[in-house]
């Protein structure tokens, strides 16, 4: 299985909550997995967050920190350029996407055009997840409550 997880999906392997078993199975199935090279930025953000809003302690964020930076080179990083920017621009506009969002998908789908395979997209993000289904990309999970 060939895996993009967007920024949603990958918190949860180092976050506990709801979905992070199976996040932590996919990647465990898939080679590659890959993301977005923005994912960076937004997973320090969504961490410290989590640790602004005391859903974890400072001492936990910053581990969690270090270890996600730790495996950051475990994963693909698909990069973004003009190409990549042009099609979150009309992806965004078509499907009322988030401009990060709208970045995941693109890459997504450039990196699926690229390979000529079917690639598994994970996502928790509800537009996004209708977005891809409707781009006919494979979504984990298979439903959103």
């Amino acid at each position: 299985m060939i895996l993009y997880l967007d920024t949603s999906a990958l918190i949860k392997r180092y976050l506990t909550e709801s979905g992070s078993q199976d996040v932590k199975a996919w990647i465990s199935q898939a080679r590659p997995v890959s993301t977005s090279i923005i994912t960076r930025a937004e997973m320090g953000a969504a961490i410290t967050k989590a640790t602004r809003m005391n859903w974890i302690t400072a001492e936990q964020g910053q581990h969690i920190l270090q270890l996600f930076r730790a495996e950051w080179e475990m994963f693909g990083r698909l990069p973004v350029n003009e190409a990549t920017v042009q099609r979150a621009d009309a992806l965004a506009c078509q499907y009322g996407l988030r401009g990060y969002d709208a970045v995941h998908l693109a890459c997504a789908l450039l990196y699926r055009d690229g390979l000529g395979e079917s690639i598994n997209l994970a996502t928790y993000d509800r537009a996004l997840w209708q977005a891809a289904r409707a781009e006919g990309l494979i979504l984990l999970p298979d439903s959103l409550p």
